[in-house]
């Protein structure tokens, strides 16, 4: 058999690849052919062993994972973190139902039941947690001393005490708007999580402490970090039903196109060892499944089917009874092989651009759908022909019923000739309205605005969604911004003189403190400890000496520590009050609000002395006298213990990165106009600002991928074709495609989000695919007869075929439009939109323009 075979295969050369390509050719399809098992049981073993690998699968879904470990926004977020002890938080809103507000015996009595449970949950951060009852009110026990008292050690009895509660909490600035809204209808539990991988587990907890209350307040669970999680959940339980739908409705439809068992098992083999061995692969080398990835069997199942089908309809069309099944698929794979390949190499270069983009996730996904690309065409060149040579007379028959039943006629052969001719014989008009449409898209595109926000990734009646824009319109904020003020590097010159001079002096009495004169490579905490401790061992003289230089050091330490100095934190309290007026910042946090509350209470207790100190030894007192608190930790979430670094605690009621930069931009144009204290400069961190960073990662990574690949598919298209007029031609729907969609976008106002984002390289790759197989064909059909019969020859078999491979991939995606969350709605709705308009175009514009083509052969 084999030499039959390689005769046969010799004599098909094609002219565009050359004599590599045929014997790639000859290799895969005699192997096939000859050994059909061997072809069978290496994909079901590839394919088992793949598929135990799914068990090791492990979501992700935060979108701190959306840059680079070593990305400088990351490290210094979690730097932050650490340095001022901040944790990922969970809020748990309780809502007035009645309209008569929180502050009522029972509500409080609810919250305080809630908050005690929620303490003995593990994975909780218990010494950290903000509620009534674990917070300190603060007032004057008499002159110059304070008081601090649990707020609500035990839960209300009276309306007087629950009162009285309402009137510490808005006497203290930290507490109102943020544990009880402003209105007084609402009470928070703020639940800071030990690892935020834990928040849907913590949060289904707290639901079932919710179940047990005895209460008729409506209570809500929101956070980016429960968000996140429980997105990772249902995304988990979205991949489980997703890819067999899909799969289940491109069974059915290729069933109502070719009412054949042969032809739609084949295809539908492929497709499903594709998504199984490239999943496998993904989950196996240890990689995490992020709402990317999770997208991949959904994106690989539709595109899979395709080539098989194609060899299968023109093997069913060339096969006569009689003849060598195997000489005809020979045949058949020689006419699709090329056409196949580049379609194939220019679908997964559209995903390969995404490795361009800084955005790991993003790379991952775009690595692995091109892998399942190139692997689809390998196994359907490897398994299709060994699947043809098994097929027994009966079957080949039945198939070559089914393929001659769809060609001789349907819906489709009626209306393609009819738009055909509208395509060539109102050429003219087509042009006219692609142009038209060409510019209002590109005139839409200029009004997308790039925005994500995960609590938004669920639909508008999800219960994380519901308590997202219920908590938010009561509090000040649940989503987190953090500007960091840092004391820049000291300079040890002074003080390394001063000491200097001091050892000199002791030097001319004989006393030697030369051991000292290595300051500057020291911290001024340990050079104070090492004096401290010598002043026990020293003698009366040398211990003036050291006296002198503990009082210099203690002096410079003084002086750095910046966020002791009143005019530091008057610059801070302006700051705060710009924000606050701009309605963009619910809430601004500060170590000024600490400092002015335990001010007050050392003075008169009245709202006039709700100040600053004018000296940093009256705010050191106000501090000092705050770490005598049930909760002194709190102090070291706004400043360092050394007092060099500060954190702003911004509270917003948005996590959209649009709200958040333009939060940035206000702070920007602050300090612009009242510029930072000497010595201080500042950065952002905190969850809504990582946000805005991988956002615009994503963005800019994306226009550099989608250009380079455009112009690497141009070329292709060039060398392809042979022609530079056929490469333009052929990059003409892929370049409409694009603009179109995106430009829809910016009309509807629909964000441009991640999802959004990475759907222009699926544009690329098959818009382009559905041009060379026009294309190619048009030109075989020019050899053989003229320009107007050519064309109307190609709105019979061919625009058939592209048409149903464009009805089969969106149809992939219908399953989609069913989800639960929104990312996945919106890549089945503009996938959908993606394959109409690219096969339209496909249809229209390049018949439109091809009808200008003079009489000669193509």
């Amino acid at each position: 058999m084999a030499p039959c075979l390689l005769d046969v295969s010799n004599v098909l050369f094609d002219k565009t690849l050359g004599f590599s390509n045929i014997k790639m050719k000859i290799l895969f399809t005699t192997f096939a052919l000859q050994h059909p098992r061997k072809v069978y049981g290496l994909v079901l073993l590839l394919t088992l062993a793949c598929l135990a690998m799914m068990p090791l699968l492990t979501i992700d879904t935060d979108p701190e994972n959306m840059l680079r470990e070593d990305d400088p926004a990351r490290i210094f977020h979690n730097q932050v973190k650490q340095q001022f002890i901040m944790h990922d938080t969970i809020v748990v809103g309780a809502v007035s139902a009645t309209g008569e507000g929180i502050y009522n015996p029972q509500s409080l009595q609810a919250l305080h039941q809630l908050s005690r449970g929620i303490l003995d949950i593990d994975g909780v951060v218990s010494r950290d947690q903000m509620s009534l009852d674990t917070v300190d009110n603060i007032t004057q026990q008499g002159p110059g001393t304070i008081r601090f008292e649990w707020l609500m050690q035990q839960a209300p009895q009276t309306q007087a005490q629950a009162d009285a509660i309402k009137q510490a909490v808005n006497r203290l600035p930290m507490l109102n708007n943020t544990l009880v809204s402003g209105d007084g209808q609402a009470a928070a539990v703020y639940v800071p999580v030990a690892d935020k991988d834990e928040s849907y587990r913590i949060a289904e907890e707290v639901r079932g402490l919710v179940a047990g209350l005895d209460s008729s307040d409506q209570y809500h669970i929101t956070g980016l970090p429960v968000a996140e999680d429980q997105f990772g959940v249902e995304m988990f339980i979205q991949m489980g039903i997703s890819a067999p739908l899909a799969g289940l409705a491109i069974f059915i439809l290729m069933w109502v196109f070719f009412r054949s068992l042969p032809l739609v098992t084949g295809p539908m083999i492929v497709a499903m060892a594709t998504v199984i061995i490239t999943m496998g692969l993904l989950i196996g080398m240890g990689f995490t499944v992020h709402i990317m990835s999770s997208m991949i069997a959904i994106f690989l199942m539709p595109i899979a089917v395709v080539d098989s089908t194609h060899i299968l309809s023109e093997f069913a069309d060339r096969f006569h009874p009689g003849e060598d099944p195997k000489a005809v698929i020979i045949k058949v794979m020689d006419h699709l092989f090329t056409p196949m390949l580049y379609t194939s190499v220019t679908s997964a270069l559209g995903f390969l651009s995404l490795m361009l983009t800084p955005i790991p996730p993003v790379q991952i996904f775009g690595a692995y759908i091109a892998f399942g690309i190139f692997l689809a065409f390998l196994l359907t060149i490897i398994f299709i022909p060994a699947y043809i040579s098994r097929m027994s007379p009966e079957a080949l028959k039945s198939l070559q019923n089914a393929i001659h039943r769809m060609e001789d006629g349907g819906r489709l052969g009626r209306w393609l000739p009819r738009l055909g001719g509208f395509a060539t014989g109102r050429r003219f008009v087509v042009l006219l309205v692609a142009a038209g449409a060409f510019a209002i898209s590109v005139a839409g595109i200029t009004r997308i605005q790039i925005n994500d926000n995960p609590v938004n990734w669920f639909k508008a009646d999800h219960e994380i969604r519901v308590a997202d824009k219920v908590l938010n319109n009561h509090f000040a904020g649940t989503y987190d911004a953090w500007l960091v003020l840092e004391s820049t590097s000291a300079d040890n010159t002074s003080l390394a003189n001063e000491v200097n001079q001091l050892i000199a002096g002791a030097e001319a009495q004989g006393i030697d403190l030369s051991a000292y004169a290595v300051i500057g490579n020291l911290e001024l905490d340990v050079l104070a400890s090492r004096l401290d401790d010598q002043l026990f061992a020293a003698g009366a003289d040398e211990a003036v000496w050291l006296e002198q230089m503990l009082a210099v050091v203690e002096q410079e330490q003084q002086q750095r520590r910046t966020f002791l100095n009143p005019a530091v934190l008057q610059w801070m309290e302006g700051l705060q009050t710009h924000l606050l007026a701009s309605d963009l910042v619910g809430k601004v946090n500060a170590m000024p609000d600490v400092v002015k509350t335990v001010n007050r209470e050392l003075r008169s207790g009245a709202d006039a002395d709700f100040l600053l100190p004018d000296t940093a030894n009256g705010v050191a007192q106000t501090l000092l006298q705050y770490q005598s608190s049930h909760r002194p930790q709190e102090l070291w979430h706004f400043v360092t213990p050394d007092y060099r670094d500060s954190l702003i605690w911004l509270q917003l009621t948005s996590g959209d990165n649009q709200h958040m930069s333009q939060v940035v931009a206000l702070v920007d144009a602050y300090i612009a106009e009242h510029p930072l204290p000497e010595g201080l400069r500042y950065g952002w961190a905190g969850k809504a600002y990582l946000n805005v960073v991988w956002q615009d990662a994503m963005v800019s990574g994306m226009a550099d991928s989608l250009l380079s690949s455009f112009v690497v598919v141009f070329v292709m298209m060039v060398v392809l074709f042979r022609s530079l007029k056929y490469g333009v031609l052929a990059m003409l729907p892929l370049t409409f495609t694009i603009t179109l969609i995106y430009g829809l976008i910016g009309w509807v106002g629909k964000d441009y989000d991640m999802p959004i984002a990475v759907l222009s390289a699926l544009t690329l790759g098959l818009s382009v695919d559905f041009a060379i197989h026009f294309l190619q064909r048009y030109r075989e059909l020019r050899k053989q007869g003229t320009n107007d019969i050519s064309l109307a020859e190609m709105f019979q078999e061919p625009g058939r075929a592209i048409t149903r491979n464009a009805i089969v991939i969106a149809v992939g995606f219908t399953p989609l439009l069913f989800a639960p969350l929104v990312p996945y709605i919106t890549v089945g709705i503009f996938l959908a939109s993606i394959m109409a308009a690219s096969a339209l175009v496909t249809l229209v514009l390049l018949p439109a323009l091809l009808k200008f083509e003079t009489i000669g052969k193509a």
